[in-house]
């Protein structure tokens, strides 16, 4: 029986960390945009550090830690500014970004480690992911399971995989097709998912006036 319930809130977690991580945002343009330069490494690396992400915000609203559910509201407005600012310069070097060969030679100067932490701060500046989490477990009849660490640690586990599924399946399916983009529609690709990211950091800035 315990181990039913165990497999069940698996499974759950899993169904949660993809249904949130699939939207593409920021990151998921981050994601498509490193693929799509050559690097399929890269591009797989920056969706698991928007996987950890979720898996840290899942762990919050799973495990019930209040105390960090408390720091994360109150710097709700610190974490958006942080994250406006840093969606904004990163949509400008994308959108500034040269052809395909050039972009070949400025990734081989980002390590792995840059790729994942950008993600991963991109993701943990957005403290609605939080909430959605809190939602999207209510909506499927999962309660706080703080008091059953076996039971909540089933649930992260779950998210956890559930999230990375989807960046392993975007980042796999993009670089499956890049090689039949042309240099002319990658320097289109990256103009747009750089406009789109600006546009990104000017609601998250704007939404923190009004």
């Amino acid at each position: 029986m315990v181990l039913s319930t165990l497999l069940f809130l698996f499974l759950k977690g899993i169904i949660v960390g993809f249904l949130i991580a699939a939207p593409v945002g920021p990151v998921g343009i981050l994601c498509i945009r490193r693929t799509l330069s050559g690097s399929y490494i890269l591009g797989l690396v920056t969706g698991l550090g928007a996987g950890f992400a979720d898996t840290f915000y899942g762990a919050v609203a799973g495990f019930s830690l209040a105390s960090i559910a408390d720091f994360i509201k109150n710097n709700d407005f610190y974490l958006r500014l942080f994250g406006g600012f840093l969606i904004a310069w990163i949509g400008v070097s994308i959108y500034k970004a040269p052809p395909r060969q050039a972009m070949l030679r400025e990734e081989e100067k980002e390590t792995r480690l840059h790729a994942f932490t950008s993600a991963f701060f991109l993701t943990v500046s957005n403290p609605v992911t939080l909430l959605v989490f809190a939602a999207s477990f209510a909506a499927m009849g999962i309660s706080p399971v703080g008091d059953s660490q076996s039971q909540a640690f089933a649930l992260v586990l779950g998210v956890f995989f559930g999230a990375n599924a989807w960046w392993l399946s975007l980042s796999t399916a993009v670089h499956l097709m890049h090689h039949k983009l042309s240099d002319t529609q990658l320097l289109w690709i990256n103009r747009f998912s750089g406009i789109m990211l600006f546009g990104f950091a000017i609601y998250i800035l704007v939404s923190l006036i009004f």
